[in-house]
């Protein structure tokens, strides 16, 4: 492909309006533009790589015997009216009317279309398992677009669906997707870890993330390139050194969530759904009275325990929430920060949020500050994390303005329901007693549910079982963001180039280097001197050779400076760059190895073997 014939327009600076590396430099490299707030176009060099992540995908699917098909992205409202989540998925739902007046929305899944599907084409249990998928736009009304294709309104997205007369049967689909997304993350050249995830609007129960972890960029081994004109970072002047380290941290880590992971076990999961270790306290502690005491315009936890000069770990804060239209009252250890999530799956609510102050002043007459467990009515349910249990002669608020009760006990002077709800700290043991967790941020990639019969038992698809019963279908979801792949990719893969010009001033700028399964093309071929016949002959003989021997290749045609050429080079990031320079007449080329920055001279006789080797072992 002749790049004079491509549309890649490429930027000489890095945006101003990007915040994260993966957003800039796919501005930057002219992989794609903005059309709207949310809303992408792809232009030819994201397409490609979109097509091979696609193609990725399609082999690894096949092996599982996940068969292809496509939905409407133009849904009607009354199959989500019979799930029940045309009311409840919230306000990133698209909906519309035709000229009819009649309801649809634009799909941000499709359980409900694939549900009805084989509801209405499969009638007994001989039909099953099916196992079906989709590649195709989604639809969900961001409030706040952000991040390029990490956050956008209109993305790509792989959503398969499986449909079982047993769970026996989900349990073999859902390893077997659990095995082919770790095979297309791995192919795609990503660092990922496989999660315990939530399964939020979707209804999962047993659910998995997948994530692309964003490390922090302060390995310069990992994030910096350097040019054959530079030796070793080392030889680099200082306050340079300094420039470049400035210009790594100034592009934030834009992972959007938390991953907690044991240091020394494979436990991992999302912020979320995270858990430590546990023990049941066995320490006694003789129980001191009840006492109200006066704690004036006293009201965080970190005021009471300075107050009262106590630990913060004694005291026990109290916070309401409404779950379903029900007041619950929820209790944690000092300043332990609740795990919302957590609370709402104990709960199972759909709707869920903090109480104002109005809706608790139905039942406590004190303010935010001063409330607590002891003499709630008898019809709060409380909620508590599994430490509270081990408290003794806690404080907690005494429902009165301006005052706080000691020598609360557990037990004695309330009862709650016991359960995790806390979120956790870094530096905790982890849940299976192996290692210390640890935090990273990462980009969600990946996520399979086992929805059971959440939409089956609403949507009434049935079969007949081998008795001749009618019985819910049980299925399977499974999800990748595939535009968010290709931002999850520039993320790991962007890399600082550093080069040394002829006059000894050392130059830095941000580039790509793509894993070689999904660059756009495998091969970067620059003619560095397009008026010079023989480096044109050389540049149209190898282009030939490389196309026969299977290589993708993109020549640079263009009347451009070779600094210009090498520049947009190091931007688009192919595997391996070959030029056409100065020693065309001798049949000599150049090789880069763009993973390493290393360069090789090789006579084009030698190319293609020469390529072989370093295609195997890069």
């Amino acid at each position: 492909m002749k790049q004079s014939k491509m549309l890649i327009p490429t930027l000489r600076e890095m945006p101003s309006d990007a915040q994260v590396i993966s957003h800039a430099l796919m501005l930057r490299a002219g992989y794609a533009r903005q059309v709207s707030a949310g809303v992408y176009s792809y232009l030819p060099l994201a397409h490609r790589v979109i097509e091979k992540a696609k193609n990725i995908m399609r082999q690894e699917f096949e092996k599982i015997g996940a068969v292809e098909m496509l939905a409407p992205a133009l849904l009607s409202a009354d199959l989500w009216r019979e799930s029940g989540r045309y009311d409840t998925y919230g306000e990133d739902l698209y909906k519309l009317k035709n000229r009819e007046k009649s309801d649809f929305i634009l799909g941000p899944t499709h359980e409900e279309t694939f549900t009805s599907i084989v509801r209405d084409s499969v009638k007994s249990y001989k039909q099953l398992p099916l196992n079906l998928y989709q590649i195709q736009p989604k639809y969900r009304d961001e409030k706040r677009p952000r991040n390029g294709l990490l956050r956008t309104r209109e993305f790509i997205m792989k959503d398969a669906y499986s449909f079982h007369s047993n769970y026996d049967s989900l349990d073999v689909t859902y390893e077997d997707y659990k095995a082919a997304y770790e095979q297309i993350f791995t192919r795609s050249g990503l660092e990922f870890k496989a999660i315990i995830g939530d399964g939020g609007a979707m209804g999962g129960k047993d659910s998995q993330e997948f994530m692309a972890i964003t490390p922090a960029r302060t390995d310069l081994e990992r994030w910096v390139v350097l040019d054959k004109s530079v030796a070793s970072f080392d030889e680099i002047p200082e306050e340079v050194q300094d420039e470049i380290k400035a210009e790594l941290l100034k592009w934030m880590v834009s992972g959007e969530d938390t991953v907690v992971y044991s240091d020394q076990s494979n436990y991992a999961a999302n912020l979320e759904m995270a858990t430590s270790q546990y023990k049941e306290s066995n320490r006694v502690v003789s129980e001191e009275e009840l006492v109200r005491v006066a704690t004036p315009n006293v009201k965080s936890i970190d005021e009471v325990a300075n107050y009262l000069d106590i630990p913060k770990e004694q005291t026990i804060k109290t916070l309401f929430y409404m779950a379903d239209g029900e007041l619950v009252a929820v209790l944690l250890i000092g300043n332990d920060q609740l795990n919302e999530v957590k609370l709402k799956n104990y709960l199972g609510a759909d709707f869920f949020e903090p109480a104002s102050e109005e809706e608790v002043a139905t039942i406590v007459s004190a303010g935010f500050g001063s409330l607590g467990p002891v003499g709630l009515q008898e019809n709060v349910r409380i909620i508590a994390d599994r430490k509270v249990q081990d408290a003794r002669n806690a404080v907690v608020g005494a429902n009165e303005d301006g005052f706080h009760l000691t020598g609360v006990n557990p037990g004695r002077d309330f009862t709650a329901e016991y359960v995790d709800i806390r979120e956790v700290c870094e530096g905790e043991v982890s849940p299976d007693g192996q290692g210390v967790l640890r935090f990273a941020r990462g980009i969600e990639i990946g996520h399979i549910f086992k929805l059971g019969t959440r939409y089956s038992s609403s949507m009434g698809a049935n079969v007949l079982d081998e008795n001749g019963r009618a019985i819910p279908i049980i299925m399977g979801s499974y999800g990748i963001g595939v535009s968010r792949l290709l931002s999850a990719v520039m993320e790991q893969h962007a890399r600082l180039f550093v080069n040394k010009t002829p006059k000894g001033d050392y130059r830095y700028a941000w580039g790509i280097n793509f894993p070689k399964e999904l660059a756009p093309f495998d091969v970067h071929l620059i003619t560095v001197n397009i008026k010079d016949d023989e480096s044109q002959k050389l540049t149209v003989d190898l282009e030939e050779k490389l196309q026969v021997a299977g290589y993708e290749v993109l020549t640079d045609d263009r009347n451009e400076r070779a600094g210009v050429k090498f520049s947009d080079s190091d931007l688009i990031g192919l595997p391996i760059r070959v030029t056409v320079g100065k020693k065309a007449s001798d049949g000599i080329v150049e090789v880069k190895i763009k993973a390493t920055g290393d360069t090789i001279e090789v006579h084009a006789d030698n190319l293609l073997e020469t390529l072989k080797i370093l295609t195997s072992t890069n």
